[in-house]
């Protein structure tokens, strides 16, 4: 097969992966009050619907990272896409709403071998002179489907029922094993050691916290349950970095972060995600609950904000490629932050739609603005060697900040409304946005950090590297090679 050839192949199903997995990021909120109702579950029930896929997604993408590194990424690609079609099925399925969380869960686990995996491997296929263009091609792609899962959601529910949510993905999996196992190119990375402690640590960690957080309102924030999860995970997230400090074969090598470029990057993204997830999760809820839209009407409406990365992500790609990352995300996230203010200002009970499109058009803008520029900058602080788990760690730290936004948000609003009165429901809501609209203004704070593009350059680069980019590539590949 020519070079071409491969790349068309490469690029086909990594987006077609990556599409199937982030719809699942939002294709549940719009059918959430329905799943409360055929299942009888509460608030907590429903963040953890949500919150057990990103959770599981989050604590495991540098796993899957480092598994594609270790036994190939071709081969745990496909492992990681039999899971989360048997995770669907599994969730389609589900009797009550435990069966569901766990089903979700397992999803999470197949996710979270598979985005990062999608990455790396486009990421091999083309030229680093063309991988602005791929990532925002691929940012488009996976835009597509964070546009489309609350109108997919929504249209599903209403026509069919909320199992066939899960159900689509089966057949999309079952018809990509074959063509990526014939058609993707195997590789391995450098380093494939797995770390497990600081995976225990790590996964144990941040569940300690969002359980606490989940659990907050309904408890007591002083409460054993709470303060005590809560606490242990921070303990545990510090253990987690000093022992990537001093083990030998870290699954974060802690020197990442000395790039400046790399820490404001992913502090952007935590914040950006944040406010993200966490307000869409009470919007898909709003337009049914106290408005009365259909799961249809209510993911329809979603889309002045959620189809923007559609039509902005590939444009910022080529963009990140000639004027580097930080006035696209600086840009982006003031976008992205006054949006939510807007809707936080206008919302009431009864407003006119029209009167929240502009605030949606706003933050699709400003999100758009952050996906492939953000990729780019990521990848481009690192070796070509490096790049699976730099990935990783951005992705990881981007469902962190949704899984956060989502419990965080959602404390807020049982804590100022509820689900009583649509005026209950609303001042919940607003405080929430509120709450979002901040953590992105910071995010762009966050974003000013970010050096020029020509200060961008990878730790240890070689001059080789910098002139020469795809032959040292070859020469690292084969030092990988010579050392396994």
């Amino acid at each position: 097969m020519s070079t071409k050839a491969l790349t068309i192949w490469t690029f086909i199903v990594t987006s077609v992966a990556v599409f199937m997995v982030s719809l699942d990021n939002l294709v549940v909120t719009t059918a959430l009050p329905v799943i409360k109702t055929d299942l009888g579950a509460s608030l907590q029930g429903l963040e953890w619907t949500v919150n057990a896929y990103t959770l599981t997604f989050a604590v495991l993408l540098l796993t899957g990272a480092a598994l594609g590194d270790r036994f190939g990424r071709k081969h745990m690609f496909l492992v990681g896409l039999a899971i989360f079609t048997l995770g669907s099925a599994a969730a389609a399925l589900a009797p009550g709403i435990g069966w569901l969380i766990a089903a979700r869960a397992l999803q999470g686990v197949g996710g979270a071998i598979v985005t990062p995996l999608t990455l790396t491997i486009l990421s091999g296929a083309v030229s680093p002179a063309r991988r602005g263009l791929a990532l925002g091609i691929w940012g488009g792609v996976s835009g597509l489907a964070v546009a489309l899962g609350p109108v997919v959601g929504g249209a599903v529910v209403e026509g069919l029922s909320w199992q066939w949510i899960f159900w689509l993905n089966v057949p999309i999996g079952i018809a990509l094993l074959p063509v990526a196992l014939l058609r993707l190119r195997e590789s391995k990375g450098a380093n494939r050691a797995l770390d497990l402690p600081g995976l225990g640590l790590a996964s144990v960690g941040l569940l300690g916290i969002v359980w606490g957080l989940v659990r907050g309102n309904e408890h007591g924030w002083t409460s054993l349950g709470v303060a005590g999860p809560i606490a242990a995970g921070i303990v545990l997230l510090g253990a987690f970095v000093f022992w990537e400090l001093r083990t030998p074969e870290p699954m974060v090598p802690m020197r990442f972060f000395r790039k400046r470029a790399f820490s404001a990057a992913n502090a952007t993204s935590l914040l950006m995600s944040f406010g993200m997830f966490g307000a869409i999760f009470l919007l898909a809820q709003y337009f049914q609950v106290v408005q009365g839209y259909s799961p249809l009407q209510a993911g329809l409406r979603t889309l002045p904000w959620t189809a923007m990365p559609i039509f902005v992500a590939p444009i910022a790609g080529i963009l990140s490629d000639r004027i580097g990352a930080r006035p696209l995300l600086v840009a982006g996230m003031a976008l992205m932050a006054a949006g939510l203010a807007w809707m936080a200002v206008v919302t009431t009970p009864t407003v006119a739609y029209g009167r929240l499109i502009p605030a949606f058009v706003m933050a699709g803008v400003g999100m758009s603005l952050y996906f492939a520029p953000v990729a780019n900058l990521v990848l481009s602080t690192v070796r070509r060697n490096e790049e699976g788990k730099a990935s990783g760690v951005n992705n990881t730290v981007r469902e962190v900040g949704g899984v956060f936004g989502v419990a965080v948000l959602a404390s807020v609003f049982s804590a100022v409304g509820g689900y009583a009165t649509p005026q209950l429901f609303v001042e919940g809501m607003v405080a929430a946005l509120w709450v979002g609209a901040a953590a992105v203004a910071v995010a762009g704070i966050a974003a000013v950090a970010i050096p020029p593009r020509q200060d961008v350059v990878p730790d240890s680069v070689s001059l080789l590297e910098r002139a020469e980019p795809e032959r040292a590539e070859v020469d690292l590949a084969c030092e990988a090679d010579a050392a396994a």
